[in-house]
């Protein structure tokens, strides 16, 4: 026998919210997903009327449902946004060149202004050629400092007010998770937060606001909504750190349905001891990028690179940055050094 919408109870469900486990209609989910999406905007007051707003733009189905939702709700509740659409060409073929053609297609279907920055053009450097010199292991160290920077660099040409991501529950849930592995309490501190203050010059604040939707239903929504979206996964990312997280999370989903919820919450509750030393906030003494060191996470890795010592901004800060923030040369000793250790 069909189940009926616990919503309207007049239409057959299409779907079981893996949230809420409601059965729901199409145009009952869809109701439910936007206004929740509303809500979460308007209780962590994300955006003030008037402001210019770059939408983070990956042609994947986070990105695309969040441009699809922000254009629909910024005319719904008259939120008096001014919306871009802003990519990032990390220089990936055969996947990146592929997901611009959707982000462009997206560009035409929502009538929002699309600026695309590439890695190329800001560093010199491609992921591809990249790749080449550190092999798989690494590279998405690489590749998420940069975009971080990327996105920065990118904003502040639109001169928008903040930027807003696709980052969703499973995402932050993810990221918790990494950081409480790591032992990293700086970043497990912050990476819950909905938005971030502006922490300096050329840094534009951020925002999540699918931060409490679930991925399944992020999927759930384009696929009804049959939305424009790319879904093939990074060619570079098998072995990211990620990917570990994400396998634990979802088995820890299915043992408990609101596993992903609860890490959120216990990385919001997060309390640090007093006394307990944190990193200050500084910024870069080359680029006056954001840094906790005299030199930012972006400068050490280009230095290894340029130097044609990859790993070199791999892992914690080392005495050789010190050389490199006096652009001292290395010694054949240290660089011999470096390559055997793999540092």
């Amino acid at each position: 026998m069909p189940v009926q919408c616990s919503n309207c109870v007049e239409k057959r469900a299409m779907l079981k919210r893996p949230k809420t486990g409601h059965s729901l209609c199409k145009e009952c989910f869809f109701c439910a997903f936007e206004e929740e999406v509303h809500q979460t905007i308007v209780a962590a007051n994300l955006f003030q009327p008037g402001e210019t707003v770059g939408i983070a733009a990956s042609g994947g189905k986070d990105s695309t449902v969040l441009a699809h939702v922000m254009k629909l709700l910024n005319e719904r509740y008259s939120y008096g946004l001014n919306l871009m659409l802003l990519s990032v060409d990390e220089g990936i073929t055969g996947y990146r060149d592929d997901s611009l053609e959707t982000v462009k297609r997206n560009q035409q279907q929502y009538e929002l202004p699309l600026k695309i920055v590439s890695y190329e053009e800001l560093y010199g450097w491609t992921m591809d050629a990249i790749v080449k010199q550190v092999g798989l292991k690494n590279n998405c160290t690489f590749c998420g400092v940069f975009r971080r920077q990327a996105l920065d660099r990118g904003a502040v040409m639109l001169k928008v007010d903040k930027i807003c991501t696709g980052h969703n529950a499973d995402d932050i849930a993810e990221t918790v998770l990494m950081n409480v592995l790591r032992g990293d309490i700086a970043r497990l501190r912050r990476c819950t937060a909905i938005s971030t203050n502006s922490e300096g010059d050329g840094v534009v604040p951020r925002c999540k606001p699918l931060k409490y939707a679930y991925e399944k239903e992020i999927v759930l929504y384009a696929y009804f909504k049959k939305l424009d979206y790319f879904s093939t996964e990074c060619i570079y990312s098998p072995n990211a750190y990620r990917g570990y997280a994400r396998t634990f999370l979802k088995d820890l989903e299915s043992i408990r349905s609101s596993a992903i919820i609860d890490i959120i919450h216990s990385g919001e509750n997060l309390s640090i001891r007093e006394g307990v030393k944190m990193p200050v906030q500084g910024t870069c003494s080359k680029c006056g990028y954001i840094s906790s060191q005299t030199l930012c996470k972006s400068c050490v890795l280009l230095e290894g690179l340029n130097r044609g010592l990859p790993k070199l901004g791999i892992g914690k800060h080392h005495r050789l940055h010190d050389k490199i923030v006096n652009n001292e040369p290395l010694t054949e000793k240290e660089e011999r050094k470096m390559k055997v250790f793999d540092i």
